[in-house]
């Protein structure tokens, strides 16, 4: 049998739609990597009854449960309390851990902390405190009967950072799983390319469509998971990102550090958001020089060098356009190779000729310069989405092939 966890993230917040829970999808995807399973997933109010009702569903049930939330100091927060109710233990300080903390803070906010310490460095007697590298909150850790509780702060950055340690300290299931992202395919293209594979297996394979691509994962025993990534990889050919990459920004990256070239765009209807993508990626600045955001006429004319002609004649939105973007952003970067990304994201803004979804691209350096104009469909976010990813997918191609 596998090791097996269960997840409760606690805020009203939550159930009302004001904030997004952003941690359960993280812990998934970090114990499914462990060759844990992740049993179920379950979104709490702030009240106390409602995880003593997890906790007597799930406990004796799974090796692990993970609660987020409701550490805070404030009233609605009832976490804290409500593991102390549930284990009949008072609550207890934890000065040395959050003499810590105290002591990472400049002076004029220590008085605030000080405040907080009856609440955010208290634990239940007999629980673990886990100190808070980058909150204020501690968490705490318990053992009751078969399964080991873990309580942390809700706080995305601040809940990853502790669990990150956690996760270290576990042992590893009997699930081994890989990862294949396929790029510019879509999932029922991809499932029928491998349908001989996937025949009496379908429990081992899981279709992820994204903007542009699809990851493929493939799990159960080492031996024939590394047989069958062969056998895809085989089949699917050049669009398969290499072993160990996840993602495109990072494909783009490590294509271009490996081969010593560096990369720029200009943007106007994604308004930084391929920028904002390579760079999330650490080491990005070894080959990423820059990206123009040209959102008006004027600056795609005064920063770019986009010919007034041009932009009169053919349009913000065109060829030309999209050609002279990526040759500036090259020329102001100094970059081997830029890609542009001109287009119309609506909801406002079409015509005939031009309806909304039009997106032109432009590409310069390391072979023939190109645009190239795709149409896409959905609401203004997703248009950006889908034309981040192109950008991205005309970059990854390009420099794989130079």
């Amino acid at each position: 049998m596998p090791y097996r966890a269960v997840m409760a993230a606690v805020g009203d917040e939550l159930l009302r739609g004001i904030v997004s829970e952003n941690n359960a999808s993280w812990l998934a995807g970090e114990l499914f990597k462990l060759g844990w399973r992740l049993e179920a997933i379950e979104v709490l109010p702030d009240r106390e009854e409602a995880l003593f009702d997890f906790l007597r569903r799930w406990i004796d049930e799974v090796d692990l449960i993970f609660i987020s939330g409701g550490l805070g100091s404030t009233p609605d927060d009832k976490t804290r309390s409500a593991i102390a109710h549930y284990l009949g233990a008072p609550l207890v300080l934890c000065d040395d851990l959050f003499d810590k903390i105290v002591l990472r803070h400049p002076e004029e906010t220590r008085p605030y902390l000080e405040n907080v310490r009856s609440t955010q460095g208290a634990v239940p007697q007999g629980a673990e405190p886990i100190f808070n590298p980058i909150g204020t909150a501690l968490g705490m850790r318990f053992r009751h009967n078969a399964t080991t509780v873990v309580v942390l702060p809700g706080i995305p950055w601040e809940f990853r950072a502790m669990a990150e340690e956690l996760l270290r300290q576990l042992p590893r299931g009997d699930r081994y799983s890989a990862q294949i992202v396929v790029v510019g395919w879509l999932e029922m293209d991809l499932k029928e390319k491998i349908a001989e594979l996937v025949v009496g297996r379908e429990e081992s394979f899981s279709f992820l469509p994204a903007p542009n691509s699809v990851t493929l994962v493939i799990s159960g025993e080492r031996e024939d998971v590394e047989d069958l990534e062969r056998r895809v990889r085989s089949l699917v050919g050049e669009d398969c990102l290499s072993s160990g990459v996840s993602s495109l920004p990072q494909a783009v990256i490590e294509e271009a550090v490996s081969k010593g070239f560096t990369i720029a765009s200009a943007e106007s209807c994604t308004g930084g958001m391929v920028g904002e993508a390579i760079t999330e990626i650490s080491g990005s600045s070894r080959a990423f020089l820059g990206s123009a955001v040209c959102y008006s006429n004027e600056s795609k004319e005064n920063i770019l060098g986009v010919s007034r002609e041009i932009l009169e004649r053919d349009g913000a939105v065109s060829a030309p356009c999209a050609l002279s973007m990526a040759t500036g952003a090259r020329k102001i970067y100094k970059a081997h190779l830029a890609v542009a990304i001109t287009g119309i994201a609506g909801p406002e803004g079409g015509s005939r000729e031009k309806p909304v979804g039009t997106v032109w691209f432009g590409v310069s350096g390391l072979g023939e310069d190109k645009a190239v104009e795709l149409h896409f469909s959905g609401d203004r976010q997703t248009i950006r989405r889908l034309a981040t990813t192109t950008a991205l997918e005309l970059f990854w191609r390009r420099l794989k092939g130079a």
